[in-house]
């Protein structure tokens, strides 16, 4: 039996990630336009090439570490629109572009000094950290930046957990604070201009401001507000775990479906432990789930999880909802326990609907069952798709031959990783235009 839907919402003319992501690349070069403006009005008689570029390099690499509070600052409304992943895969280049840019500052000052004053770099070096005011405190912030680009390489940030990682990556506000301090004391720019110096302290009380509202503030109220416990825990097959969670208010929480939450379990072993996991139903605004699969010490740790255990939730985090939506009628595909968000975005999306589930055998279907009862009461086709990996039971003729008009569907995805890779390569064979495409690499990296 199928159930009557209301005509879905008409797409929204300009895409909420455009608006986001025109709006930073604005800010961004607004800000450096200013920069430009203040560091030209003292002129640059008094200093050779090498020293004017490298003032310039470090205030330009100051903009970016401003600039990369900003993305790591969870705010709700970038994060909506862009998604935690991207924002975070963002965080990590202007990382290493903040890293080129400020050893281009350094080498450039040291070598311009050294040149004025003929002697070599390294004594020119020595001489300004123990003369100058604040250069010292700029080499230790150097020193850090360097440390906390090296675990942040692809190589070594496999290689560690994320807690240690997380820990390490700390000290970049101290490199925030020893850095800012160095420029206010000896930047020409804001010596020289008490406008500038306004101007200066004022970027840097937004994006501090940004990272304690996003990160502390925010978080810290919403649980003082919702008080989540766990309700129930329920076993979904050998290795998936489903956690009820209850609270105060949950109709005023902005959560929605496709959204994820970073879990902390408040028990005497598991507090220091964030996981980050989809809601795998819409929220009602009387309880959340969450659904995991037993990947790691963590998530295998789950089912043990008492009812009324106290919970701290960061979030809802994710740009992977309708809000995004561009056509009338959607595809979700899903793999393994990706189906999580999938299913709780059958729940909310409106339009005909075609649900494709890939599994290795029919056992490992969780949540099949409630996906079958959605999708009869939505009138939306459900295909299970089962099998080993070779031959690809996703690859362009086969996803032809279950939605012929995919080319006029959105398409949402969530699997695994390989999985993701080849259905995205799919789609864009099968011609899906990227602006169609919805999916989201959601991780703990920033």
């Amino acid at each position: 039996m199928t159930t009557v839907q209301s005509p879905p919402a008409p797409p929204t003319a300009i895409r909420p990630r455009v608006v986001a992501r025109t709006g930073l690349y604005a800010v961004l070069a607004a800000n450096a336009a200013v920069v430009a403006y203040f560091f030209a009005q003292p002129g640059f008689a008094a200093s050779n090439a090498l020293i004017v570029i490298g003032r310039l390099l470090g205030l330009y690499g100051a903009l970016v570490m401003a600039f990369q509070l900003v993305l790591v600052a969870r705010l709700p409304w970038l994060d909506r629109r862009i998604g935690m992943d991207r924002l975070t895969s963002w965080h990590r280049w202007t990382g290493f572009a903040l890293l080129w840019t400020l050893l281009g500052h350094a080498v450039f000052i040291t070598f311009g000094y050294a040149d004025g004053a003929g002697v070599g770099p390294i004594s020119e070096l020595v001489d300004l950290a123990e003369t100058t005011e604040g250069v010292l405190r700029a080499i230790v912030a150097f020193g850090i930046i360097l440390v906390v680009g090296a675990v942040s390489a692809r190589y070594a940030r496999r290689r560690l957990a994320y807690e240690t990682w997380h820990f390490i990556h700390l000290y970049t506000y101290v490199a925030v604070v020893l850095a800012f301090t160095h420029q206010v004391a000896v930047g020409t720019t804001f010596t020289s201009s008490s406008a500038a110096k306004t101007y200066w302290y004022g970027v840097w009380a937004v994006a501090l401001g940004a990272v304690v509202l996003g990160r502390l503030v925010l978080p810290l109220w919403r649980n003082t507000r919702h008080q989540f416990r766990v309700s129930a825990v329920v076993p979904e097959s050998d290795n998936v775990v489903s956690i009820h969670i209850t609270g105060k208010d949950l109709d005023k929480l902005p959560a929605q479906a496709g959204q994820f939450f970073l879990w902390r379990f408040l028990t005497a072993d598991r507090w220091w432990q964030a996981n980050p996991f989809s809601l795998s139903a819409a929220p009602d605004g009387r309880g959340l789930r969450l659904t995991a699969k037993a990947a790691g010490e963590g998530s295998a740790a789950l089912r043990h999880v008492k009812v009324g255990t106290r919970v701290f939730a960061e979030g809802p985090y994710g740009a992977f909802t309708t809000l995004h939506r561009t056509k009338p009628e959607s595809l979700l595909i899903a793999g393994g326990v990706g189906v999580t968000p999938i299913r709780a975005l059958l729940e909310d999306i409106e339009g005909h609907a075609v649900v494709i589930y890939r599994v290795a055998g029919e056992r490992d279907a969780v949540l099949y069952d409630e996906l079958r009862e959605l999708a009869a009461a939505k009138g939306a086709e459900l295909h299970l798709v089962t099998g080993p990996p070779v031959p690809d039971k996703l690859a362009p003729s086969e996803l032809i031959r279950l939605v012929p008009d995919i080319a006029d569907r959105d398409v949402f995805l969530c699997g695994p990783p390989p999985m993701m890779s080849a259905v995205l390569r799919t789609l864009a064979d099968l011609g899906v235009p990227k602006q169609q495409t919805h999916f989201e690499r959601f991780s703990l990296a920033g």
